[in-house]
């Protein structure tokens, strides 16, 4: 992070909180959220449940998500700002209870280091609204060999054919 990174964050904290940053700066790749809303204006949009996940880190619990058997053809996409970040054709079964993808679609997600467990993950949000989404491990299939481990309190699926809902502002 360069000098004018680290003003920009220090800024941003003392005016919107700690509890917001997430929301601002999404990714330790270097992107930023383009949506960002008040911890209210998401609890008004969310479920409980989905709101503890994107924007509180939070976890569901292992195959308790509907999503997670969805089989048809469609987009998974961010139950907070409705961005496509997922093909149906890029889901497979993992064994692990959770949705899980090979590959996001392109520009659609951001990455961060993540210590919760002391030792590092990659953790992966919308790149949209910064909303946390799970967990990329190198143990997928080919071709990419990832499993993007999703939450799927904080999809939406799609099917082919049916308009995709509008980006939410």
């Amino acid at each position: 992070m360069t000098r004018r990174e680290s003003l920009k964050w220090l800024a941003a904290a003392s005016a919107i909180g700690a509890g917001g940053l997430r929301a601002v700066f999404a990714g330790g790749d270097g992107a930023k959220a383009t949506l960002v809303k008040s911890k209210a204006e998401w609890k008004a949009l969310l479920t409980p449940a989905a709101y503890h996940v994107l924007f509180e880190e939070g976890t569901e619990r292992a195959g308790s998500s509907p999503l997670n058997g969805e089989k048809r053809d469609g987009t998974f996409v961010c139950a907070a700002c409705n961005l496509p970040l997922f093909d149906s054709k890029a889901k497979y079964e993992s064994g692990t209870g959770w949705p899980s993808f090979y590959q996001p679609l392109a520009d659609a997600v951001g990455t961060s280091t993540d210590f919760k467990l002391i030792y590092p993950r990659t953790e992966y949000h919308c790149a949209r609204c910064g909303g946390h989404h799970g967990h990329v491990f190198n143990d997928g299939p080919p071709p990419t060999g990832k499993r993007y481990c999703n939450n799927g309190v904080a999809l939406a699926f799609v099917p082919r054919g049916e308009p995709l809902p509008v980006l939410r502002t």
